[in-house]
């Protein structure tokens, strides 16, 4: 079961209710405890945080709060980096990314790096690597991807938060597969210092899963902020996000989208959901109406596969240039091999055709925003999907159901703009579904404040423990 979260956990330590290595100690038993059954973790660093509470943590916000990093795009020092994939098993991370040094400046003990699948590209966690990772609430299904790791060592209770990143959905996935809170942040809100991303950073963001709504807040006033030579920044908030997110959210208008145009049939489980969340808006005095998407999901994905492609061909070139040699036939998955072997011919025009467009989809959806404050849909069109539907060893089963899991999400990695995925109710196997709220860019803090209102007026339960 959960313990305290990130804010109960620093406070009770602040105040000397207890200590950080007590702390520490109980999540590294839980871990150690519940990890087996489920794949969560993939590297740890135990006796490195011990040494560190022994030396004196900062006396930040998160002092003494165990988390994990996911193990793809940031990086812990001294652990492996292998993104998921074979061909980068023997990568060491020489440094700390910029977000794992914020996370430790602010007094958090990072205990190790989490599961995730070949790069990300799997809106499911079963990596060749490292098998799969098993979702607490059902053991015989998929937590989500890509941060799958991480939302199933947060729903079982391992570390009260853990750190997610997010390319087409890979946040808000994984929240609605497992029962927690997953804010996807605006584009730039996070650095992705030191590492360059090209073309996907446009689209890829980093943040947090998370119990509940005001760890998310926290863990976002401790990550945001550019760094001078940043490509592009968010807008400044208005206040810190955990007071925006302790704020009333006022009468929201809110757009109810149930369909998208020529996208995946919406299972009944996920549009009772949606349409529940619809009606408690309604009751909390927000005005709700029903609108139609501004955008196709094959367009998105068509543009967002171009520009993550293309970002796949930078990354898995420079490492072969490292290792001084072309590609083996088991260094990377089919479904990755595919992809490789498909963008790394992409016309550079194309790439630029694939800019723009995203530029004019932003424009499209931004106009909806005109007379609505915020959006309202189903996080995923069907619900948790048992482990092996999307097999990469397999990339038939990929292009045949990937798409129905980030046809809701995907729009918003393109745009920029910040969305959520909340958790509301349950599919006829018991398992958690999300709706998912949407913001134009810089919105968050209004999404932080109508989340917390939600999370007060239906709270959202607990994973049972792995079977």
């Amino acid at each position: 079961m959960r313990g305290p979260d990130a804010v109960a956990t620093a406070a009770a330590v602040r105040d000397g209710r207890t200590d950080a290595r007590t702390v520490t100690e109980e999540a590294i038993d839980r871990i150690r405890t519940l990890d087996p059954a489920l794949g969560a973790v993939v590297h740890t660093r135990f006796d490195a945080a011990r040494a560190e509470i022994a030396a004196g943590l900062p006396d930040g916000p998160l002092h003494g709060v165990p988390m994990l990093v996911k193990d793809l795009g940031t990086e812990v020092a001294g652990l492996p980096a292998t993104g998921g994939s074979r061909l980068f098993a023997d990568a060491t991370a020489r440094r700390d990314s910029e977000l794992v040094a914020r996370y430790r400046r602010a007094g958090a003990v990072v205990l190790g790096t989490t599961n995730t699948p070949e790069l990300g590209l799997n809106a499911s966690t079963e990596p060749a690597l490292f098998g799969p990772t098993r979702n607490p609430w059902s053991p015989a299904h998929s937590p989500g991807g890509s941060s799958g790791g991480s939302a199933a060592a947060v729903a079982a209770g391992m570390v009260p938060v853990a750190h997610a990143s997010d390319g087409g959905g890979s946040i808000r996935i994984p929240a609605a597969a497992c029962g927690l809170f997953g804010l996807k942040p605006s584009r730039g809100r996070v650095s992705p210092a030191p590492r360059p991303t090209t073309l996907s950073g446009l689209l890829s963001a980093h943040h947090a899963l998370t119990t509940t709504v005001r760890d998310s807040a926290l863990l976002l006033d401790v990550a945001a902020g550019p760094l001078p030579g940043d490509a592009y920044a968010a807008p400044a908030p208005a206040a810190p996000f955990a007071e925006l997110a302790r704020r009333a959210p006022g009468r929201l208008r809110i757009g109810l989208i149930t369909a998208l145009p020529d996208g995946p049939g919406v299972h009944p489980d996920c549009e009772r959901a949606v349409r529940a969340a619809a009606l408690l808006c309604e009751r909390l005095g927000h005005h709700v109406t029903e609108t139609t998407a501004p955008y196709r999901p094959d367009d998105v994905g068509a543009t967002s596969g171009v520009l993550m492609g293309a970002d796949l061909v930078a990354q898995i070139d420079a490492r072969l240039a490292v290792l001084g040699r072309p590609p083996a036939d088991d260094d990377i998955e089919p479904f990755t091999r595919v992809l490789y072997d498909h963008y790394r011919t992409l016309p550079a025009a194309d790439v630029s055709r694939a800019l723009r467009r995203a530029q004019e989809i932003g424009w499209e959806t931004g106009a909806v925003f005109r007379s609505l404050d915020v959006t309202l849909a189903p996080t995923l069109a069907r619900p948790t999907p048992p482990l092996g539907t999307l097999d990469t060893a397999e990339p038939e089963s990929i292009y045949r159901h990937g798409s129905v899991y980030s046809a809701f999400t995907s729009v918003y990695n393109v745009t920029g703009m910040p969305a959520m995925s909340v958790p509301f109710g349950h599919d006829g196997q018991g398992l958690p579904l999300g709706v998912q709220f949407g913001a134009p860019l810089g919105g968050e803090g209004v999404l932080l404040a109508l989340a917390a209102q939600l999370e007060e007026a239906a709270p959202w339960g607990t994973a049972p423990g792995p079977a």
